[in-house]
């Protein structure tokens, strides 16, 4: 059966776009690690599993949210600036991204359990603070705090999993970590567009209250105290300088198209962050505790899956922000139905991210990143090919939509488990902060092409630019996953060898 046009939406709902934080990108390792450091006599594996994805589902919940919302705040703060307002998802994109390597290492030395404790803490305050701000500016400023929490959050998380699962079952359990956050995007729209319809925007930020304190309290009680790790805190002015490298240049980059690419401000950002990480990648050279770990860097598989994670960071990126949009302005869906719209793909992203942790062997996850990112491209040229010519949502929009939903899932677990197949435990939530960083950086290069193409005029021209945009970057990705290739778990010496 062929689904026809709804009737038009409300006014509201031609809200432009805002950019959001992409699903998770756990590592996962389905190559056995002698070097395994699990915590013996500790708690199960399957109680702080169950934790870290709890805060993974909160944090990308959190973002998926607010872009429902959007309407409602408008209303709500009529005397701000459009501009101005974007800043309530920006703020929140920008310091997660900025501060993802910084907490890894942080993770690394202070503790993951104290890091975890302290940024969920964190996070359900300035979640607090959030729902009762009386200012458009205080919301803003609780939103950029609660995106520095939420980056303290993820790389702590997944370090605990990875320290308290034992490697035979470490990509399994972290396939259904990413899980939580292909849930969170699954049910973020449908959950924030009831809030908003049943009460207002303040709901979908002090719903994380009760939830937040419930983590926490559980995380004193299941996970026991780590040992102190002895080593010293990283660089002090190379951190600085690198989520402010980072930080400025996604800010240049999101909001480049809306400002103006010439516009000082753009360019004082773009220059300014290239300039503070360049500072913060020299000093890590020879600083005895580096903010960055150029070591990870010479594991081969861990640079190509962090290139990976670039390209398809811009495709994922842009995809997740033109598809609502393009239901809502090409289609006249409304922000309810639009959220209903791409749930089904999102809801596959987390099936295939279970899939691939479960069933795909170490050396095949080099070809997963090829397949679903070939996939994901299916889905970008399909609507490209299709747009102006159809608005069937059954025959076009729908198998695109679980096209490019399983190729999230598939990719985003693949590449995480090439990058840290060779990190030792000491190092996970490094390379997870590293790794999500490079997702972020191409998720912001995806937002900016994403917005300056929507400028452009023509009825569908601009849609198809940035449906083809997306094509190329996951065939990017592709091109990338075809040259990772995983050595098979380790074997006893063949005799003579």
């Amino acid at each position: 059966m062929t689904s026809t046009r709804p009737e038009p939406a409300a006014p509201e709902s031609a809200t432009p776009p805002v950019p959001s934080p992409p699903v998770p990108s756990p590592p996962v390792s389905s190559v056995p690690d002698s070097g395994w450091q699990g915590v013996e006599g500790g708690p199960g594996g399957g109680r702080v599993l169950a934790l870290a994805s709890a805060v993974t589902f909160l944090a990308f919940l959190d973002a998926t949210v607010v872009n429902v919302a959007f309407p409602d705040l408008r209303r709500a703060f009529p005397e701000v600036s459009l501009a101005r307002l974007t800043w309530v998802v920006s703020a929140y994109a920008v310091l997660f991204a900025a501060l993802l390597a910084a907490a890894g290492r942080l993770a690394d030395t202070l503790g993951r359990r104290a890091l975890f404790l302290g940024s969920t803490l964190a996070f359900t305050l300035t979640s607090l603070a959030a729902s009762a701000a009386p200012t458009a500016e205080l919301l803003v400023l609780a939103r950029a705090l609660q995106g520095a929490a939420a980056a303290g959050m993820i790389p702590a998380a997944l370090g605990l999993v990875l320290a308290h699962t034992p490697p035979a079952r470490r990509a399994a359990a972290l396939g259904a970590w990413s899980a939580a956050g292909g849930l969170a995007a699954a049910v973020g729209p449908t959950i924030g567009g009831l809030l908003v319809e049943w009460w207002d925007w303040r709901a979908i930020f002090l719903i994380n209250v009760p939830l937040g304190l419930a983590v926490a309290w559980a995380a004193v009680r299941v996970v026991p105290r780590e040992p102190r790790t002895g080593r010293r805190l990283p660089d002090p002015v190379g951190t600085t300088a690198l989520a402010l490298g980072i930080g400025g240049v996604v800010a240049g980059l999101s909001q480049g198209a809306e400002w103006g690419w010439t516009d000082p401000k753009v360019l004082a950002l773009v220059v300014g962050g290239a300039l503070a990480g360049t500072l913060a990648l020299r000093r890590s050279r020879s600083h005895p505790a580096p903010a960055v770990d150029r070591d990870l860097w010479h594991d081969p598989l861990f640079a190509r899956a962090n290139i990976g994670a670039l390209l398809f960071g811009a495709a994922m990126y842009a995809w997740l922000l033109t598809g609502p949009s393009y239901l809502i302005e090409r289609w006249n869906f409304s922000v309810l139905q639009a959220a209903f719209g791409v749930t089904p793909g999102a809801v596959l992203a987390m099936a295939g991210a279970l899939v691939v942790g479960r069933r795909v062997p170490a050396r095949l996850q080099g070809a997963a990143v090829t397949v679903g990112s070939l996939l994901f491209a299916a889905n970008a040229l399909l609507l490209w090919g299709w747009v102006g010519e159809s608005t069937s949502y059954a025959q076009i929009f729908l198998p695109a939509g679980l096209l490019g939903g399983l190729g999230i899932g598939v990719v985003v677990t693949a590449l995480s488990t090439t990058a840290s197949a060779g990190l030792p435990p000491q190092r996970f939530a490094a390379g997870t902060g590293l790794l999500m960083t490079a997702r972020q950086l191409g998720g912001a290069l995806g937002v900016a092409g994403t917005a300056a193409l929507l400028t452009g005029s023509g009825a569908g021209d601009h849609w198809r630019g940035v449906f083809l945009l997306t094509a190329f970057a996951a065939l990017g990705a592709a091109v990338t996953g075809a040259t990772m290739r995983l050595s098979p778990p380790a074997r006893p010496k063949r005799p003579g060898g």
